[in-house]
């Protein structure tokens, strides 16, 4: 198997997640990973998963012929970020940066909380911003044509009745948009994925059904789906995408 580098990936807390599917895609792409989760939040959220998620999920990475390690941080501390990505670095060479990590309480304009809005908005982007910035700190300053680090961000369109997590996930955007065009010139490809719905847990029988309805591919997305994505990003044939906000919804909404 090729040696890719490592990977950072974020929110990596549960077997049921996005984050779990991108881990084990990447490894068995060849790529190291550094898994981060924070179990706190995923007590918080209540949803389905083992009694050591992270470190099983690191385990078959493992399997997979790479070194893989989980390590648990809260990213609404501004301390993180640098920690996470000093421990990348030990596993090897840092090549790609990919954020699925979140904070989501469904509120809307009337009882959202202050302290809720600041969380939000410290997990889901400055934290993002910060683990840009050390990733980038990590990479030569010289300018150059080919591609040394990659980062790609998973984000959402959501906006009523979930307005802190919705605001939050368009100041992501901005964030890595801002990195695509900064960072260019030193070899960073920067991107942003809408995943559209896809069930980790927290789907009622009643949303399913919303949700297949409004997607002409007539299926729910699934975390491989995703998945299928960022590895093509992380690929060499993935190099010369820069700065977009991707849709892998199956056109969820677009009819």
């Amino acid at each position: 198997m090729e040696r890719r580098g490592t990977a950072l990936v974020t929110g990596v807390g549960r077997r049921r997640s996005i984050g779990a599917e991108l881990a084990l895609g990447l490894a068995s792409d060849g790529w190291d990973v550094l898994l981060n989760y924070w179990a706190p939040y995923d007590d918080r959220l209540d949803y389905e998963r083992g009694a050591d998620d992270p470190h099983a999920i690191a385990a078959q990475c493992r399997g997979l012929g790479v070194r893989a390690e989980a390590v648990p941080a809260d990213l609404a501390d501004p301390e993180a970020p640098a920690g996470l990505v000093a421990a990348a670095r030990e596993l090897g060479q840092l090549r790609a940066l990919v954020m699925s990590h979140c904070e989501s309480v469904d509120s809307a304009i009337p009882d959202t909380t202050v302290e809720s809005w600041d969380r939000h908005f410290a997990v889901n982007a400055r934290a993002s911003w910060l683990l840009i910035r050390e990733f980038a700190a990590t990479l030569p300053q010289e300018s150059t044509s080919e591609v040394r680090g990659r980062i790609v961000a998973l984000t959402s369109d959501h906006t009523a009745h979930n307005l802190p997590y919705g605001a939050s996930k368009g100041a992501l955007d901005r964030v890595v948009i801002a990195a695509a065009s900064e960072l260019g010139h030193r070899g960073v490809r920067a991107n942003l994925i809408n995943p559209g719905p896809i069930d980790t847990g927290w789907m009622t029988p009643e949303i399913r059904e919303e949700c297949i309805a409004a997607t002409p591919a007539g299926r729910l997305g699934t975390a491989k789906d995703t998945t299928d994505l960022v590895r093509f990003l992380l690929s060499d044939a993935g190099g010369w995408i820069n700065g977009q906000l991707l849709h892998s919804n199956g056109g969820f909404h677009t009819s």
